[in-house]
Formats: C-alpha cells, sequence, structure tokens
C-alpha cells in the first residue's frame, strides 16, 4: 500500500489537509471519499480496509478543522468543499474516476452534500450515508420542533466553534455543576462552559426542512437540494437505537423519488456507532461486518447494476430480518380504558406539569405519592410476543392551563422481574388556546424489535422530558430564551387517548431474509 498526506485547495483557495491509501498495483482504482471534522487520522485503519479491498481510499478533514485551514462553519461548507475535492481527485493518475463518498454522522452529511451538489460533473458515482445527521435543525430538534438539549449542548461543548475536539467537554462541566442544563437562558450555556460558541444560537436559527410526506433537504435552511433529487446510488444504514433513526429511514423512503438514484437500506439493533453498540437483544444473526459489505455495495453501485429501492430492517430480539418493502403493518390501537393489553390509567388524568420538577429523561423512577406529575398507565403481562416494526405513535385528548405547553410521551417495559426497560418516547409542542381541549399527536419514531411474553407496557404523559429536551415555560416565551418557568395544569381523556403500535402479524414475521442479499440486489 501507499500512504501519503497531501492538501486539496477549496474553491476559494483555503487549503484542505487529506490522506491517501491507495492499493498495491498500477491503478487506476476507483476512490472512496471520507469527509470529517473528527480528525482524518483516526479513519487510518479504515482507508486501509478499503485499500485492501481494491479502493483507493481517501480522508480529509474538513474546512476549519484539524489540520485543514479556514473557518469551521457546521453544515455551510460541506458541498462545496467537497465537490472541489472530487474535481481534484478525479485528476489524480491513480483515480479512475468512480468516486464513493462514505461517512458516518456529520461524515455521512458531508458524503450527502456533495452527492447532491448543482453541478453533477463534480457529485460522486455512489455515496454510503450511515447514522446521518442530516442538517442543523435536524439533529437538533425533534420533528415537532422540540429542542434536543442535551444530544446538541454535548456536540456544542466538544466540537462547536474550535479547531480540535474536546469529547469530554460536558461531562467534565456536569460534574463541576450538576445543575448547568437547569440555568436559564438556553442561549447562555457558552458563558457557564467558559468558552466562546456564537454558532450555538446560529443552531437554534435553523428550521427543519422536512415535511409529513417525506420531503427532506441536506444542509442549512430551505434551499439546500432535495434528496427526492438524488441520481446516485445510495446505501443509508441505521440503527433502531439511535437518535438519527427516524431520519435514515426518511432519507432512504424519498432518495432518487424525482432523480431515479437507486436507494438501499440497513437498519440494525444498534446505536450511534452501529456494530459497536448494540441493543441487549441483538443476537448472532444480526451481527455483521460492514466494512466489506460496503464495499460489495460500492462495486454493485459503480457497476450500474442497482435498481430501485430495497433495504433490510432487523427486528431486535427476534434473530431475523425483514425486507423493508414489507414492514410498515397497520398500526394497532391500544386505548387507556384496559380492552387491549389490559391498558389502564393509575393515576394522573389531571396532573401538574412544573418545569422546576420535570419529568427526567436520565432515569426511569416514577413518583407514587404526592400530586401526580404526569398520567402513569400501566397494561397487563403479555399472552404472547409481539414484534413491531414500523413507527410509532400517540394520540392524546387533553387540555393545558397555559399558552403553550409540551406533551411527553414515554413507553417503558417493566419485565416480570419488575424492573424497567425504556422503549420509546415522543414530545410534541402544543398552541392550543389556554383551557382548550384538543387533540395531540406525538410521534414515537420507529420500533423493531420483539416484545417477549409476560412484559407490562408502561405509559407515561408528562410535561417534560429533561434534560434530553429543553424545557417548555409555559409563558409562551421561546424555551431557549426564557427566564421565567411557571407550572401547568393538565388534563387528560383516557376515552379520547391511545397508543398506536407497528405490531407484525406472525405470516409476516417469519419471512426473514438475508440482508446482505436485499441490499445488493
Amino acid at each position: 500500500m501507499i500512504e501519503r498526506s497531501e492538501v486539496i485547495t477549496a474553491g476559494d483557495g483555503v487549503p484542505l489537509a487529506t490522506d491517501h491509501c491507495l492499493p498495491d498495483g498500477p491503478g487506476p482504482f476507483p476512490c472512496v471519499l471520507i469527509r470529517t471534522p473528527y480528525d482524518r487520522r483516526a479513519h487510518a485503519a479504515e482507508l486501509r480496509a478499503w485499500a485492501r479491498r481494491g479502493f483507493a481510499a481517501v480522508v480529509q478533514d474538513v474546512r476549519g478543522r484539524h489540520g485543514s485551514g479556514g473557518r469551521w462553519r457546521p453544515y455551510r461548507d460541506e458541498a462545496d468543499d467537497g465537490a472541489a475535492t472530487v474535481r481534484a481527485l478525479r485528476r489524480e493518475p491513480w483515480c479512475d474516476g468512480a468516486i464513493v463518498a462514505c461517512g458516518a454522522s456529520y461524515a455521512a452529511h458531508c458524503a450527502l452534500a456533495v452527492a447532491l451538489h448543482p453541478d453533477a460533473t463534480a457529485r460522486p458515482d455512489a455515496v454510503i450515508a450511515a447514522v446521518p445527521a442530516l442538517g442543523p435543525a435536524e439533529t437538533a430538534r425533534e420533528t415537532t420542533g422540540v429542542e434536543r438539549l442535551l444530544a446538541r449542548a454535548g456536540w456544542w461543548a466538544a466540537h462547536g466553534d474550535r479547531r480540535d475536539s474536546d469529547p469530554c467537554a460536558l461531562d467534565r462541566a456536569l460534574a463541576a455543576d450538576p445543575a448547568l442544563l437547569d440555568h436559564l437562558p438556553v442561549l447562555d450555556l457558552p458563558r457557564r462552559l467558559g468558552r466562546p460558541l456564537p454558532s450555538w444560537e446560529r443552531l437554534w436559527a435553523a428550521r427543519r426542512s422536512g415535511d409529513p410526506a417525506g420531503t427532506i433537504r441536506i444542509g442549512p435552511g430551505d434551499d439546500g437540494p432535495r434528496a427526492e433529487s438524488g441520481a446516485i446510488p445510495l446505501l443509508a444504514v441505521g440503527g433502531s437505537r439511535d437518535a438519527f433513526a427516524a431520519d435514515t429511514l426518511t432519507l432512504w423512503r424519498a432518495w432518487g423519488r424525482q432523480g431515479a438514484g437507486a436507494a438501499r437500506l440497513l437498519l440494525g439493533p444498534w446505536g450511534h456507532i452501529l456494530t459497536a453498540n448494540p441493543g441487549p437483544g441483538t443476537d448472532e444473526e444480526h451481527a455483521l461486518a460492514l466494512g466489506p459489505l460496503y464495499a460489495e455495495f460500492a462495486r454493485a453501485a459503480l457497476s450500474g447494476a442497482l435498481r430501485g429501492r430495497r433495504g433490510a430492517v432487523a427486528i431486535e430480539g427476534a434473530g431475523h430480518w425483514l425486507s423493508a418493502d414489507e414492514y410498515a403493518p397497520p398500526a394497532r390501537v391500544i386505548p387507556m380504558d384496559g380492552t387491549d393489553l389490559g391498558l389502564r390509567v393509575l393515576r394522573g388524568e389531571e396532573f401538574v406539569a412544573d418545569p422546576e420538577r420535570p419529568m427526567r429523561s436520565d432515569h426511569l423512577g416514577v413518583p407514587v405519592r404526592g400530586r401526580p406529575d404526569r398520567l402513569l398507565a400501566l397494561g397487563d403481562p403479555l399472552p404472547t410476543a409481539l414484534d413491531l416494526a414500523g413507527d410509532a405513535e400517540a394520540r392524546i385528548l387533553a387540555t393545558a392551563d397555559t399558552p403553550s405547553a409540551d406533551w411527553a410521551v414515554r413507553l417503558v417495559l417493566i419485565t416480570p422481574r419488575g424492573t424497567a426497560e425504556p422503549l420509546a418516547t415522543g414530545i410534541a409542542r402544543s398552541g392550543a388556546p389556554t383551557g382548550a381541549r384538543v387533540p395531540i399527536r406525538v410521534p414515537l419514531g420507529p420500533l423493531f424489535r420483539r416484545l417477549p411474553a409476560g412484559v407490562r407496557l408502561r405509559v407515561e404523559i408528562a410535561g417534560h422530558h429533561f434534560p434530553a429536551h429543553a424545557r417548555n415555560p409555559h409563558t409562551g416565551q421561546d424555551p431557549l430564551r426564557a427566564t421565567v418557568l411557571r407550572p401547568s395544569l393538565r388534563t387528560v381523556d383516557p376515552g379520547g387517548s391511545h397508543v398506536a403500535l407497528p405490531v407484525l402479524d406472525s405470516a409476516a414475521a417469519l419471512r426473514s431474509i438475508d440482508p446482505a442479499e436485499e441490499i445488493l440486489r
């Protein structure tokens, strides 16, 4: 192998630090391009693995990070800098002109941004996007608009407005001040961290670009390119336990609907670092070597063999994979009146949502004394296992005595031993008139797992989910700028409320497939 470093110049003259790893032999070779803010030097082993499989592998620090010049502006410069890099690589004698853009998390955004560049000659020929961070608002807000506080505070403290990274920055700050995220206003976080962070406020000004029909743009604002226009093959890889699982699915569903690019999906029972942190229900049938699979996809995509939309999704705890074309079963509506799964309300049809004492996202304890701070419902033990495969949601008929109200719904599994395991959480914001009795839809995200016989379903409905999400102050003020909090009296009508779960029928649950074969055909 030949390994070397060089500088590729962006369109405006900014130097971009770049490392190459070339296979043995005369070449030229197809090329894999990774652009990352997380230090190109961390990808040395990955580059060698690609080279062993016959690809010239290239990794580059994005603008303003580590070895590259310029100013680091998350999500702003990746399309054009990626295009300049693609053009430069195609001029290299060792590159045969075929390029696959590849990356995970923010690096997946980099790959998608150049894959949708308006200059078709500057695009790669295929793209692999794993656990994709689609844009600033897509990472910072739920589809309902509610702010993802803890995750974004952690990322921005570690990577925002700095040339290097400090992954433990927020942990250290919380150790010094456990109430760090309680302080108001939320936008004042950089001062409490003790360093300038001008991009923190700009992050929250960004708007999500999607809509319920699945239109999705890559990058900030409403002027980014649409995933629907994708004209090259895509492999979208995600984990059903990843916070970006819904965006991974939306990307796959949207890709190429107008541009005719083939789309492939691999969704396993993993978290944000994929096979490195499988869920506890993962078994050997869900263990995949992603590197060889990526290489096989790249070769199939570059050969022109891939057409249409296909994919594989794993049912965690069930030991099988389903075709992504088949996984969306009709929702099973489970009311809170005891008629299905025995789900009935124990307490809290009327409760107080107090942002000074919010429902915590970092533990599953439930108070059993005093005035209720949430509605609590519990079902009977499941008589048989249920396989879930698709999007879950809650529908609530409720009132609030404040001009703005968030509604958090948390599903928890209670095992026969009495332990609690998280299943799903969603949160939505309502601006209904004070005291109005209104229906509220709370998306709970995709669920792909088996619920074993004997577990019980617990449902909690509250006004907050903190610190994962910013607290609604109940004053009508922006939660990020608020300095005053007030409690909110809530009522929920159990007869008009339910949870909808995507339950597979037994026949569908038996149609297991080989995920590699599905992706490569």
